[in-house]
């Protein structure tokens, strides 16, 4: 019997656009094929947080309207990928007893290490775990054990990645979302769902690191072995390029924006071009050295400083297939260059791995954090244990905050509400188990 297509709906909360993509799913195939994209500036939105609530609806609904268009049909749900400045990836460990003697490893084993290594976290009151993603497992002191079902031992150990948000950040982008008529059924941090859009399977297996440089925020992501070890936001972007340029050449914000698109860091064209700028109906003339020398100083600040920070605990021959960017700044000619000699690393500029499902001009390196959503939705759906998510009914509600307490660590309160959300929680990760196995 013929079923219609599944329609997946991304939606990409930037600070300096809103981005949507629509894809479908034929029932026969696992693979979503991208049908639209939508585009709005973005509007009450600093650095990937939501500061004008009826700003950033005005620009939610523009965006979907404008897929709509594409595709010639309403959405009326979509999964959300949010940055924000304090999101923190916590590293945890677990270890359970199989008994004295060998045996094999049961779902109820894997829930076991995964409760085990829940409980090295604490979590702070006003922070919910957005997303639980299982790294790797030992059995007996062997690593880099990718599935430790139906394996034969007397100890199983494992390592977890938890992303770690705020609470209010949640609900606010949430409440945006639905405010502008659209049912969240997810959510994606940016730095992993641009990741998903841009690298490819070799080289996550690899060792690879994901850079999208958005308008507020960078979004980080280190991969080994397949699996993210590391997600992270450094809040610096292009805006702050485009700020400095406003401030060190006496310009409106709007000049900058467009200066800081001329501006190129290959040495030879920096020495031989000037910028010619209409300020206030006067036209003012800038050396293009000026401008790449104030946007070379912002960026040795961001790899230098900030990323090569998020870098200190791991090796860099962890990383062999390098780095790779994304995002609006990746198209500043040179920046690869740049970059490799910065941090000592190859680099590539990223464009989504769909590129030629999407339309001209909507399928460039600014496009992958949007890509990268549908993948996220898809591999959650194959693999439900790979990305373990707070139910969005919690985040909603506000429940998460309960329910991201599951480690037991933190104070306890009279009434069933904290007992509810733990087991909820706890129910559905067993759930995701079951599901996979």
């Amino acid at each position: 019997m013929y079923k219609e297509p599944e329609i997946l709906v991304g939606l990409d909360l930037g600070t300096s656009k809103i981005s949507v993509v629509i894809a479908e799913r034929d029932s026969r195939f696992q693979e979503a094929q991208i049908i639209g994209v939508g585009y709005a500036p973005s509007q009450g939105i600093r650095k990937g947080l939501i500061i004008n609530l009826e700003q950033a609806v005005r620009s939610v609904r523009q965006a979907i309207k404008d897929a709509e268009n594409m595709v010639g049909f309403e959405i009326d749900e979509a999964t959300v990928s949010f940055s924000g400045m304090e999101v923190a990836s916590v590293t945890s460990r677990g270890m359970i007893s199989l008994g004295r003697t060998p045996r094999q490893v049961s779902i109820s084993d894997v829930e076991r290490v995964i409760e085990a290594a829940q409980s090295e976290l604490s979590i702070p009151p006003n922070r919910v775990t957005l997303h639980t993603i299982p790294v790797k497992y030992s059995i007996d002191g062997n690593s880099g054990i990718d599935d430790p079902l139906g394996m034969t031992g007397i100890r199983l150990e494992m390592e977890l990645q938890s992303v770690i948000v705020p609470t209010t950040v949640v609900q606010n982008i949430i409440n945006c979302v639905e405010s502008a008529g659209i049912e969240v059924n997810g959510l994606v941090i940016k730095s992993l769902a641009s990741a998903l859009g841009s690298l490819t399977d070799e080289e996550t297996r690899a060792g690879v690191i994901s850079l999208c440089i958005g308008g507020g925020t960078t979004g980080v992501a280190l991969y080994t072995d397949g699996r993210p070890v590391k997600l992270s936001i450094i809040p610096i972007g292009g805006d702050h390029i485009t700020n400095d340029l406003a401030y060190v050449m006496k310009i409106p914000i709007s000049k900058a924006e467009e200066v800081k698109k001329m501006v190129s860091l290959n040495p030879e064209e920096i020495e031989q071009q000037d910028l010619d700028v209409d300020v206030r109906g006067r036209m003012k003339t800038f050396s293009i050295g000026e401008a790449a020398e104030v946007v070379n100083c912002r960026l040795e600040e961001l790899f230098g400083e900030h990323v090569r920070h998020q870098l200190a605990e791991f090796s860099l021959h962890m990383f062999p297939a390098g780095i790779v960017l994304s995002g609006g700044v990746a198209k500043t000619p040179g920046i690869d260059v740049f970059v490799s000699e910065t941090l000592n690393l190859p680099v590539r500029i990223a464009e989504p791995l769909d590129v030629y499902q999407m339309p001209p001009g909507r399928n460039d390196c600014e496009y992958t954090t949007v890509a990268g959503v549908v993948r996220y939705m898809t591999s959650r759906e194959r693999n439900p244990y790979r990305y373990i998510e707070t139910p969005i009914s919690e985040l909603r509600s506000g429940a998460a905050q309960v329910a991201s307490s599951i480690t037991g660590k933190l104070p306890r309160k009279s009434g069933g509400d904290r007992t509810e959300g733990i087991r909820g929680f706890m129910d559905y990760l067993k759930k995701s188990v079951k599901e996979l196995f």
